[in-house]
């Protein structure tokens, strides 16, 4: 007896939005700027699906215009919805193509919505014998469940759950899952703006599905209900039994079954991967081919000559034991793509072997002008990790790896005879993140020399938003895959592998694979910044300060943890204090961490606002955002901020730093980063030291943890004071705001003097606070509602006060709309070394992504300039730090700020050093101006 045939309907956009969103942390964007996240989502998901159950038959279902029929009955139905991603609406045509070439139908009505066309068809299917699986996270299915038709719903974390009647009836508590329409429509659902009955939620509406059944036995029995409720009820008959048909899923759509054409059938591989190529989907390309590969097909691994290239790659089904997707008589499934990886690319990588072999290589060595090379350690700490060995290559496809002994004094021999290369001025150095190996080989007491290129720093100013791991930049631009490292010594965590246990053969392969991969990126991107004009800022500011930020971490900053241990138990006290102020207030003791305790207490049982926000989830909001537009009137939302100010604090910071002191130099090396920021900002990590609160008085106290290194040094803050606003009154060329900068005037009490009209000796401090806001504000486009929020002022006051702002200061306004204008017409704006931030979204039809991107426009040459130019005063300083010899050591960058350890005698003479570099790093038509100061720790030098 044959199983019975099962169908597949995907919940088209239910699954795309599901994808889209899964990746808004870390977006996919493709070199040429392209948001392909939702592609990559929803194609993920379909062949999770299609390799998990290997489906007989399968149709993705779309809506089209909406629900005609449910919008003629109900104007506001899905009126709440919020426009659709420009990044979703872009991909649809792809998803589409996609779809032809797998030769998966598309179905689809104008008029109708994915449900109905859904719905329909698993009917018609059923009545033919078939049993029909829902793909899609949308509960409102449920109400479709019979003994042949399920939900395949996607939960979090990965995997899937099949609902039934028994699931559907535990989960809704109804006895029939068709009940749920009467569910919904009772309590309503938000995200269709289906109203159902005021006054009632889920659990309401579940104790009138018990004891009545249906929403029409509830209405005949309204005597049984009391007070209110039975007035709500009654009240709102005809808005019961509408949000009823509302919630419905129809049944009658005119589309058709077609048990044929329905059949999943061999796809258009080259059809297909040409358009995940023209994405730059490398790995969805290799899954998709797993995905439909034959089992026969799969060559056999033992015999796989690494250095033996092959023109075709068979690609082996899914799992192990799976059967083919088409059947024995299907033929059989060779894949030929412009993917290479180590095995289909002719490639010679070797290893050099002790004595006269290393002896010779190193001659060969020391004769080339161009060398990549590539350490591998046994941590991604460079200051804790031993070098394994170290890759080079100088010729495209070939290399060299040198394994190095795991006793230090031996392998400290080898790297001796490697010193000669390593120190000559005149080869340059290639590599990939070359901030690691500059690190990891200091500790052997090598210093990197030369002219170096940096594939990951080259690729930053090229394409600023796409990642640049060296895998990613690989797939990208060589269409080569590289050998994953989880391959060699597994994934992160406990289990995982010391490269020392990785055999040789693999090592090799592995690491000279990386230095080869990275001369060829070399060469293209070399091209990539003439051709973008970024040459200069990559030559004269991006590596050489790469060589002073390997210094700074090196050097690390010196902790005072007794005094953190005392600030934990003092914060302790104050949150205990605050836990309970709040407890007394909400009138019981709850989980403040828990948003939906919280939430309730907040907005059901204290009521303090009338509407409150709500979640995607449906639970109320607790947001930051939500809580601060609530504290300044009620003083629970106060203490509940500054709750979970000091908790993070605490976590974060106080409790945290002591554990990420490096044992072998008891300081603190945080992890400077050059290519996180768009705009040219360093970003800091492990321990992030750029985002410690300085607004709060125990926030400022951390700064009191960072020390000198001993009694005979000082602590030096050396701060920018309003560059931001200094680069956009020269880059507008505002004649008023410049003249008040050379004059030395309080920018803020000046700018009040003028919108306020009222000298400048007469600006009171609410006015220079306001002016001080739109000063700021105006960097990040703000809005008079924006405003409002930030003063005491109302918003038509915010309004005119922007207003008069703009008046008074009029080539600014004319500054803003020349960058927007200039984004239009090139796609980027440019920093004052010209450093690009591409706007991808700036022509966006969606006012809401364009009008983000038109604030980038402005913001981001003020940020990137002013990142430009202190990254030019960290360079020259170090260089006369170096040059003549002081004992004095840069140690932190901290957003305009720099912090030194000063040698005391050495304080009067650095002390005017670093503030003339820091206000000559570049000339603008107003001066530059920084604040300097000294103490015993960083609160007080600041």
């Amino acid at each position: 007896m044959s199983e019975q045939k099962r169908l597949f309907l995907v919940d088209a956009y239910a699954v795309i939005f599901r994808g889209y969103y899964a990746f808004i942390k870390n977006p996919r964007i493709n070199s040429k700027g392209m948001n392909t996240s939702a592609i990559m989502g929803f194609m993920n998901s379909l062949l999770d699906v299609i390799k998990r159950e290997r489906p007989d038959h399968l149709a993705v279902c779309f809506d089209k215009g909406g629900s005609v029929e449910r919008v003629e009955m109900f104007e506001d139905y899905k009126a709440n919805r919020d426009e659709t991603p420009e990044a979703i609406i872009n991909s649809i045509p792809y998803i589409h193509d996609i779809l032809k070439a797998m030769h998966i139908p598309i179905m689809v009505k104008e008029g109708y919505e994915a449900d109905d066309v859904i719905g329909t068809l698993s009917r018609q299917a059923e009545k033919e014998g078939y049993r029909v699986y829902m793909v899609t996270p949308d509960k409102d299915f449920a109400q479709l469940v019979t003994d042949n038709i399920f939900m395949y719903r996607p939960v979090f974390g990965g995997g899937y759950e099949t609902w039934g009647i028994p699931e559907v009836k535990k989960k809704f508590e109804v006895e029939r899952p068709e009940q749920v329409i009467d569910l919904l429509g009772m309590m309503g659902d938000s995200s269709d703006n289906i109203p159902g009955f005021p006054g009632v939620g889920e659990k309401t509406a579940k104790k009138f599905i018990a004891e009545f059944g249906s929403m029409e036995e509830l209405l005949a029995n309204t005597d049984k209900l009391k007070g209110k409720m039975r007035e709500r009820v009654e009240e709102n008959k005809e808005l019961g039994l509408l949000s009823k048909k509302l919630a419905r899923i129809m049944l009658d759509v005119p589309v058709i079954f077609d048990e044929h054409d329905f059949e999943l059938s061999e796809p258009d591989i080259e059809a297909v991967t040409a358009i995940f190529e023209d994405l730059e989907f490398r790995r969805l390309t290799e899954n998709f081919i797993k995905t439909f590969a034959k089992e026969e097909s799969v060559p056999n691994g033992d015999n796989t000559n690494l250095s033996t290239p092959t023109k075709e790659v068979s690609s082996s089904p899914a799992g192990s034991g799976q059967f083919s997707l088409f059947g024995e008589d299907s033929e059989s499934l060779t894949i030929s793509t412009s993917r290479d990886t180590f095995e289909t690319k002719s490639h010679l990588y070797q290893s050099v072997a002790t004595g006269l072999s290393t002896s010779l290589f190193i001659k060969n060595l020391m004769n080339q002008k161009s060398v990549c090379f590539d350490t591998e350690t046994t941590s991604i700490n460079p200051i804790e990790a031993e070098l394994v060995g170290i890759a080079f290559s100088w010729e495209a496809s070939k290399g060299f790896y040198l394994p190095f002994p795991e006793e230090r004094e031996d392998a400290q021999k080898l790297l001796e005879q490697l010193r000669t290369f390593f120190e000559n001025e005149s080869i340059e150095k290639i590599g990939q993140n070359l901030k690691y190996d500059i690190k990891v080989l200091h500790k052997y007491g090598i210093e990197v020399k030369g002219k170096l290129f940096d594939t990951m720093l080259a690729h930053y100013l090229i394409n600023p938003d796409m990642r640049h791991n060296m895998d990613v930049l690989a797939e990208t631009y060589l269409n080569y895959t590289p050998i994953s490292i989880e391959k060699l010594i597994g994934k992160k965590g406990k289990n995982q592998k010391s490269m020392r246990t990785v055999p040789l053969d693999q090592q090799t392969e592995y690491a000279v694979e990386d230095a080869d991969i990275t001369l060829q990126l070399k060469e293209y991107f070399e091209k990539e910044l003439t051709e973008a004009n970024t040459q200069k800022l990559f030559d004269d500011i991006e590596i050489p300060l790469l060589r002073v930020l390997a210094e700074m971490e090196l050097e690390g900053i010196n902790l005072d943890i007794p005094f953190l241990n005392e600030l934990s138990k003092a914060l302790d006290r104050d949150i205990k204090q605050l836990e309970q102020k709040i407890y007394e207030a909400a009138g019981e003791t709850f989980n403040i961490a828990s948003p939906k305790q919280l939430g309730e207490i907040l907005f059901e049982k204290l009521k303090l606002v009338d509407k409150p926000k709500k979640t995607k989830t449906g639970q109320y909001s607790t947001a930051e955002d939500v809580l601060s537009y609530l504290a300044k009137d009620h003083e629970i939302i106060k203490n509940i901020l500054d709750y979970r100010g000091l908790a993070k604090l605490k976590s974060t910071y106080v409790d945290a730093l002591p554990q990420q002191v490096e044992p072998s130099t008891g300081r603190v090396h945080t992890d400077y980063m050059q290519t996180v920021a768009a705009t040219g900002r360093l970003s800091s990590n492990n321990p992030n030291l750029q985002n410690i609160p300085i607004r709060t008085e125990r926030g400022r106290q951390v700064r009191k943890a960072f020390i000198p290194r001993n009694n005979d040094f000082t602590l030096l803050a050396a701060d920018y004071s309003q560059i931001e606003l200094r680069i956009i009154a020269a880059l507008s060329e505002e004649d008023n705001m410049i003249e008040a900068f050379k004059k030395g005037e309080d920018i803020h009490a000046s700018t009040a003097s003028k919108v306020f009209n009222v000298p400048l000796s007469e600006v009171t401090r609410e006015q220079r606070s306001n002016a001080k806001t739109v000063n700021f504000g105006i960097i990040y486009g703000v809005s008079a509602f924006g405003l409002s929020n930030q003063t005491d002022l109302s918003r038509s006051e915010s309004k005119d006060l922007i207003d008069t702002y703009y008046a008074t200061y009029p080539k600014l306004r004319a500054f803003i709309n020349q960058q927007i204008d200039f984004a239009r017409d090139h796609g980027y704006v440019q920093t004052v070394l010209g450093r690009r931030r591409y706007l991808k979204d700036i022509n966006s039809r969606n006012a809401v992504v364009r009008g983000a991107a038109e604030r980038n426009a402005v913001n981001a040459p003020i940020q990137g300039s002013a990142a430009d130019i202190i990254k030019i005063a960290m360079i020259n300083i170090h260089k006369k730090l170096k040059s003549e010899k002081y004992r004095t050591k840069m140690l932190l960058q901290v957003h305009d700020e720099l912090v030194f350890d000063v040698y005391k005698p050495e304080l009067e003479q650095v002390s005017k050093m670093i503030k003339t570099e820091m206000e000559n790093a570049y000339t603008l038509t107003v001066p530059l101006d920084v604040e300097i100061d000294t103490g015993s720790n960083w609160l007080e030098a600041h």
